[in-house]
């Protein structure tokens, strides 16, 4: 009976942790109006300038954990996240630049993380 119990507890920390991980997936859409965006972002001229390297990925299975590596869904319903990009630099809350390499993605100032969690 233990092991029963046991085994249903390893199996619900499976399925929670395999859960979370699905929430965290960069799904974004771009959205055509400010009000209806989770973030408002911005894409920099210059790495230098970004809060996030990001990597457009080519299929939703490769898209990342927080990570940099985006995948634009053709449905707001299919999004984790949707973001507006704004004209200017101050109207931002996340600074991006798109990088050419999907090693090169990633988080330049953390500080800013929890905008797509």
């Amino acid at each position: 009976m233990l092991r029963i119990f046991f085994h249903h507890q390893k199996l619900l920390a499976f399925i929670l942790l395999f859960t979370s991980i699905h929430i965290k997936a960069q799904k974004i859409f771009s959205v055509p109006y400010e009000s209806q965006a989770d973030i408002k972002v911005y894409v920099v001229p210059y790495e230098s300038q970004a809060d996030l390297l990001v990597y457009k990925v080519k299929y939703e299975s490769q898209a990342g954990q927080n990570n940099g590596k985006w995948f634009f869904v053709s449905y707001e319903s299919e999004a984790d996240k949707r973001i507006y990009f704004v004209d200017y630099e101050s109207q931002a809350q996340l600074k991006i630049y798109f990088v050419d390499y999907e090693s090169e993605a990633g988080w330049r100032d953390k500080s800013k993380i929890h905008l797509l969690y």
